[in-house]
């Protein structure tokens, strides 16, 4: 339905109240281990794998590989690998979207080579491969970025240590899906620690690999002769959970979400009850209360367990709501702060000053027509929404598709008066 709407328009209105089903968390884990079901010969089952934006093209890219995937129930997807691989990974499909480059791993251990384009996806800033590259030249691969392809290969993909100069996810996701099928013993320091990592790894794990440490910052992976194909449920979306509980936040109110593990939260949690909020568990999630206007607090982004980079423009709308001023800080992508222009058009007070963002909180923002310019980014213009007189409309919302199924009616059914305007 959503793929047709081509705005949204929000309005101030009662505090929020109600529970809400956190969705599966399809673009930062669904997608990758959609990848990973590249590995073994066989049908793989991916479960709680909502329909977002962006799973349309990882559709795509699977079936140009030669891995049909086909919807076989709600949210529920077959891929068959079980055929030959073309390992081809087409432009027209990875420049729409990042998480296509997770197909070079899977390809390199289970054809030998790969060709994948030079991915796309979301104008935040410089997301280079040197780390992926490097990282799988130690263990034998042969890369060349040539007419805008990575064309890698390898005679015999072998065990390594790899220090990565930064923790990122990519890589370390990359890195691993080769690693399980090399020869020898393969070792990941300075790796991500987000939880999607040890989503991948515990898939990895049952369809027969040897990994420990996921979740730590040294991995080391066995390689093994062959994996098989599972069945999987993802993971809840923490990005989903962490803007419903900002928009508690902007909005107030209580609501309770379903579905999602508070640890994977903790950070945001520790910031929101410094603002303010109120956050419990729940034996399915957690409950979170926001009463009054909440205080500055200032924010630095970090991989995880730090301040989620994925979570910065959601807090940046909520901290122009608040009471004080705060310094956001950017550490992890150089160019995150575009969107500061459009929630100044909403009358919100930030100056941006190269990684920083300095915000002074008011008590009202204004509503004005603003665009979208990214899935995180476009959230949270519908967010400083909830705190604006008058109303907002978020030009170009097809960015805020490819990261949320129902954004606006999961935000309705809390009470917010969020609702989609037809073309």
């Amino acid at each position: 339905m959503t793929a047709h709407m081509d705005r949204i328009a929000v309005r101030a209105g009662q505090p929020l109240s109600g529970t809400i089903r956190v969705a599966g968390a399809t673009k930062n884990s669904g997608l990758k281990l959609m990848a990973a079901a590249l590995l073994a010969p066989g049908k793989s089952v991916l479960r709680n794998v909502p329909p977002v934006a962006d799973l349309d093209v990882m559709i795509e890219v699977m079936r140009a590989i030669g891995a049909p995937t086909e919807w076989t129930g709600p949210d529920e997807l077959t891929i068959d690998a079980s055929g030959e691989l073309t390992p081809e990974a087409p432009y027209e499909l990875v420049s729409k979207m990042r998480a296509s480059i997770n197909v070079l791993g899977p390809l390199l251990a289970r054809c030998g080579e790969a060709r994948v384009a030079m991915p796309g996806g979301d104008n935040i800033g410089s997301r280079k491969l040197d780390m992926h590259f490097r990282g799988l030249e130690q263990m034998g691969v042969e890369i060349e970025v040539r007419h805008g392809f990575i064309e890698a290969r390898h005679n015999a993909l072998g065990g390594a240590r790899v220090v990565l100069e930064f923790p990122s996810v990519g890589a370390t996701e990359n890195l691993l899906t080769a690693a399980v099928l090399a020869k020898g013993r393969t070792v990941i320091e300075n790796a991500a620690r987000e939880p999607e990592i040890t989503d991948l790894s515990d898939t990895l794990t049952r369809m027969g690999a040897d990994i420990t440490g996921a979740g730590t910052s040294t991995i080391e992976i066995e390689g093994v002769r062959d994996l098989v194909a599972v069945e999987s449920e993802i993971m809840g979306d923490r990005i989903e959970a962490g803007t419903f509980l900002m928009a508690c936040g902007i909005a107030g109110g209580d609501i309770t979400l379903e579905g999602i593990r508070i640890e994977h939260l903790e950070m945001v949690v520790l910031k929101l009850e410094e603002m303010g909020m109120r956050v419990s568990p729940t034996p399915d999630g957690l409950w979170a209360r926001s009463e009054g206007r909440l205080r500055s607090v200032d924010i630095a982004t970090l991989p995880f367990p730090g301040f989620a980079t994925d979570y910065m423009p959601l807090v940046v709308a909520l901290l122009a709501t608040c009471e004080g001023t705060a310094i956001v800080t950017e550490n992890v992508f150089d160019s995150r702060f575009s969107f500061l222009d459009e929630l100044n058009r909403m009358g919100a007070d930030i100056r941006n000053e190269g990684r920083h963002a300095v915000i002074r909180g008011r008590a009202r923002l204004s509503g004005a027509p603003v665009r979208a310019l990214d899935v995180r980014a476009g959230a949270a213009l519908v967010l400083a929404g909830l705190a604006a007189d008058g109303e907002t409309i978020v030009h170009e919302p097809h960015h805020v598709y490819r990261g949320y199924v129902d954004l606006v009616g999961k935000l309705r059914s809390v009470g917010a008066d969020v609702r989609y305007l037809p073309d």
